[in-house]
């Protein structure tokens, strides 16, 4: 397995956590005692997944100016 099918992988799930943070956001405004809190914690794991994005993503010359 390549670093490239990994990121994409990763990819998708960023995208699906995305989605979980704002359906966890919505229940919050609608009154759900949980729905900060899970909101919160779902935003922390999406984080962690952008970073190993771009950890693994190969960097371009002009990344560095």
């Amino acid at each position: 397995m390549d670093t490239d099918s990994i990121i994409e992988r990763l990819r998708d799930i960023e995208a699906e956590l995305r989605d979980l943070s704002f359906d966890r956001l919505r229940a919050a405004a609608a009154g759900d005692a949980t729905g900060e809190a899970d909101e919160r914690a779902v935003g922390k794991a999406r984080r962690a997944i952008e970073k190993a994005i771009r950890d693994l993503s190969p960097r371009r010359d002009d990344d560095w100016d």
